[in-house]
């Protein structure tokens, strides 16, 4: 992982010296991603290709977040029935959390998105979204729909319905269920089920004509199982008459692999919600229950009725004559001996009508072409990116490794005025290189992902290039067009620009050739936090985009805040490099809240955005640019101790967050601990879901405990209820039930149960104002029941639903304290929120037992 920022420096520091082999392997694995390398076909493969060529059928699946889809069916409506078959996710998953590292909203939605691209290329779907914005955890669709603009969220699922034409539409979730799972669930299903009858209206959305066509899908599905029936004897029992069965496990012999292998493979890629599995084979059930639409007889198949051959569209038939020819008579050993035959069907694909499936077979025919030629074409950049301005060499690379006749006729770059025209004979195996010099224009925009181009809401990405909605991905304005004749025909081949590269200890490695701004900042801490009135030191990391960058950097400050010097220089030599400059901010001497800015000046031009990378080994590196800002909280904070012992779990900032307001923070090996080791702590802290991903606590808990019991005080932070690790008998000194309960409202009205425990009065004065300006949510799996030791401080509760009282609880055991919460500490300290600091304070603070008023609980 790559992140410019100091918190994701820390966060990488933290998983070094947590998992130093783990992390050697991932880095090893990570640049040699195939996320950006070409297809390589075996000649099985290529059949397998050719039989999806001669299916004209298409389904699409649609659920709310990344994870949600069934890659199981996915893989067996691409593979099993040749579907072209795509995944409609209404978000990007941005307000999830994340395993693997420290990405969390807009850095998390790019994650995600990514892992669900690798999902696709695994599982042979395409991926699509809507503008929506997974903002966390919704308990009803109308709440949903509050943040969502559905009208907006609608448009863009009959905007999908109607680019990719689906025949068949299943849904993951139940439209009839409101309230019983996540809101975004069911309200993609709600959306899902109105658009069925919406799409083929032109008075909806008329707008959209302009681009594409209204559309009919003729069925809709739900893709049921005993989950959404409470248990699997009650699904068993269930009426099944209206239901579709399939089985998801057949194995394909001319892959060597089954579906649910694939499936599970493409599973494993959402590495960072945890999901990576064991593959699964063997016959395998699935269910789809009918909702609209034309049912298919008895038998039929999920595309039963439905014409799925090339007499589907007028002129398609002598197409499908040549295509089903080459299917039933395939030459494993040379498949190049089909290229005459495919370019023969390719002209007459070229004359009919349906622009739709024309479109679509088009590229999927060129490609079955370049594979069956053993075609190799690429067009790499030296550099990884440059900027507006720059001049850019390609190295440029055709090969035929067939014996068919081709020609090499021009090599077009678009975005720019190169190209190069010089008809050149592809002699079999003989590989020509072409080296293009490019100018990147001077208003080409940068790289980063386009729904986070413009400052959304809470629930919705702004998207101006209406056009682009739906998109996985940015398209990039460079790319190589390769004319090439192949057996007399002329054909346009598209690669992406990429950069290729070689690293001795790892060999060829594969990346996106990006454009950047001149020079990038970044703040070494997302919030700095001003306990006192003193200055503290603010550093400003600048990196050059380009060689030989000089210019002014200053700081925008709120009102009542000073910065001393006003404005300060930097010259950067070679491109990539970093300086760093130091100010030092004063704060006001009343509690006050604001951001902070950097404005770069280079020859008038003003830059003030981050560069943030995002490098993992199962995706292509990625590079976003969002403003470069830093919270700066002036707040009155008390504290009793100084040393923090702090273990690792799911990965979050509240290491950092402690020392910024004096605490010295030690990461804690679970393995290595010893007693003496947890002796000189004041406070032991565990990182959200320690329990869920660290097996060896099993084995250290008696050890924690102990630490308790001598006096120290130990606070665990939220757990996901019955995903342990490992087996343990209670992660508490006493029983303590952990639930689902939580509260998703961030200002849902906070109760104080016990206001005379020192944990609301000492050392800071815990009052309702601290509980203001919350983000995303008050917490998350509250445990619903627990020991009479454990004394619950708060209550709350989301609208029309009972005060949950779990969210904190503290318990005396031996002379020191267990604290448990499933308050979301992990976001509101780095999101400064003085409040949660105040109160995590205030439980890394609780004395000893020898004050007889400590039992109270409350008055």
């Amino acid at each position: 992982m790559i992140v410019e920022g100091s918190i994701f420096k820390v966060m990488k520091m933290l998983f070094l010296r947590l998992f130093p082999a783990v992390y050697a392997f991932l880095l090893l694995i990570s640049a040699s991603s195939t996320a950006q390398e070409p297809k390589r076909y075996t000649a099985s493969e290529i059949h397998h290709e050719i039989q999806k060529l001669n299916f004209l059928g298409t389904a699409l699946f649609i659920a709310a977040h990344p994870d949600d889809e069934n890659t199981r069916l996915i893989a067996h409506l691409a593979n099993e029935v040749k579907a072209r078959t795509a995944y409609l996710s209404i978000t990007r998953g941005d307000g999830g959390q994340n395993l693997i590292g420290p990405e969390l909203r807009e850095s998390l939605g790019v994650l995600r998105t990514q892992e669900l691209l690798a999902a696709r290329g695994l599982d042979g779907g395409e991926q699509w979204f809507t503008r929506g914005n997974d903002f966390g955890f919704s308990k009803h669709p109308d709440e949903t729909f509050t943040l969502w603009d559905k009208e907006a969220v609608m448009h863009d699922v009959i905007w999908a319905i109607r680019k990719i034409r689906p025949d068949v539409i299943v849904n993951r979730f139940d439209h009839r269920s409101p309230g019983t799972t996540h809101g975004h669930h069911t309200a993609s299903a709600m959306l899902s089920h109105e658009a069925f009858a919406l799409t083929n209206d032109p008075s909806v959305f008329p707008e959209q004509l302009t681009a594409t066509q209204v559309w009919q899908p003729k069925r809709l599905f739900f893709n049921t199982s005993w989950w959404f029936y409470g248990s699997r004897e009650k699904f068993k029992n269930a009426d099944k008459s209206n239901m579709l069965q399939l089985d998801v496990g057949t194995y394909y012999p001319n892959l060597g692999i089954s579906n649910n292998e694939i499936a599970s493979m493409a599973r494993s890629q959402h590495k960072c919600q945890g999901f990576g599995q064991l593959l699964s084979r063997g016959a395998q059930p699935e269910y789809l229950e009918f909702l609209l639409g034309d049912k298919p007889e008895n038998g039929t198949g999920i595309f039963g009725g439905i014409n799925t051959t090339w007499t589907r569209v007028v002129g398609g038939e002598a197409i499908g004559i040549i295509l089903n020819a080459i299917e039933r008579d395939f030459d494993f050993t040379n498949p190049s001996r089909h290229i005459p035959d495919l370019v023969k069907a390719y002209e007459l694909l070229q004359n009919i009508d349906d622009e739709h499936w024309k479109t679509v077979k088009s590229e999927q025919l060129k490609n079955i072409i370049l594979a069956c030629g053993g075609m190799y074409l690429e067009a790499s950049s030296k550099t990884p990116s440059a900027v507006t301005g720059e001049a850019v060499t390609l190295q440029v690379e055709a090969l035929n490794r067939s014996a068919v006749p081709m020609e090499l006729k021009s090599i077009t770059v678009t975005g720019t005025t190169t190209t190069w025209e010089s008809s050149t004979p592809l002699d079999q195996n003989f590989k020509k290189n072409i080296e293009l010099e490019v100018t990147i224009p001077t208003k080409t925009n940068n790289t980063t992902p386009y729904w986070l181009e413009e400052k959304g809401s809470l629930g919705m990405y702004t998207v101006t290039k209406k056009e682009w909605i739906g998109k996985a991905e940015t398209p990039s304005p460079f790319k190589a067009i390769f004319q090439v004749n192949i057996a007399g025909t002329d054909f346009s081949f598209t690669k992406p620009i990429v950069h290729r590269y070689s690293k001795p200890e790892i060999g060829e490695i594969y990346e996106p050739f990006n454009i950047l701004p001149k020079v990038t900042s970044s703040f070494e801490e997302e919030v700095f936090l001003f306990n006192t009135q003193q200055a503290l030191t603010v550093n400003l990391s600048v990196r050059a985009g380009a060689a030989d960058i000089q210019g002014t950097a200053s700081l925008n400050i709120p009102k009542g805040w000073s910065t001393t010097p006003k404005q300060q220089t930097f010259s950067i030599a070679q491109k990539g490099e970093y300086q760093t400059l130091a100010f030092k901010i004063v704060p006001p001497e009343n509690e006050n809240i604001g951001t902070i800015t950097p404005t770069l000046t280079i020859d008038g031009a003003t830059f003030g955005d981050q560069l943030i990378e995002i490098n993992y080994a199962h995706i292509p590196k990625q590079s976003m640019l969002l403003p470069a800002k830093a919270k700066v909280v002036r707040m009155n904070i008390q504290k009793d101790g100084e040393n923090i012992g702090y273990i690792v779990g799911a990965g979050d900032r509240v290491p950092e967050s402690l020392e910024q307001i004096g605490y010295k923070v030690e990461v804690l090996q679970v393995d290595t601990i010893t007693p003496e080791q947890l002796a000189k702590f004041d406070g032991i802290v565990l990182g959200i879901r320690a329990y869920n991903i660290l097996e060896s606590l099993k084995y250290k808990q008696p050890m924690l405990l102990d630490y308790v019991k001598q006096g120290g005080n130990m606070i665990v932070q939220y757990n996901t209820a019955n995903r342990w690790r490992a087996q343990f008998e209670n992660i508490a000194p006493f029983p303590l039930t952990i639930s689902r309960d939580r509260v998703t409202d961030e200002n849902a009205a906070v109760n104080i149960l016990a206001p005379k425990h020192p944990l609301i009065n000492e050392p800071n004065k815990i009052e309702a104002q601290d509980f203001r300006g919350w983000v995303q949510e008050r917490g998350l799996y509250f445990p619903n029941e627990w020991a009479p030791e454990f004394t619950a401080i708060l209550s709350m509760a989301d609208k029309g639903e009972n005060q949950k009282e779990g969210s904190l609880l503290v318990a005396p055991y031996g002379n020191g304290n267990y604290i448990y919460t499933g308050l979301s500490f992990f976001r509101e300290l780095p999101a400064g929120v003085p409040g949660a600091y105040k109160l995590f304070a205030n439980m890394l603070s609780l004395k000893k037992r020898q004050d007889p008023q400590y039992n109270e609980t409350k008055g």
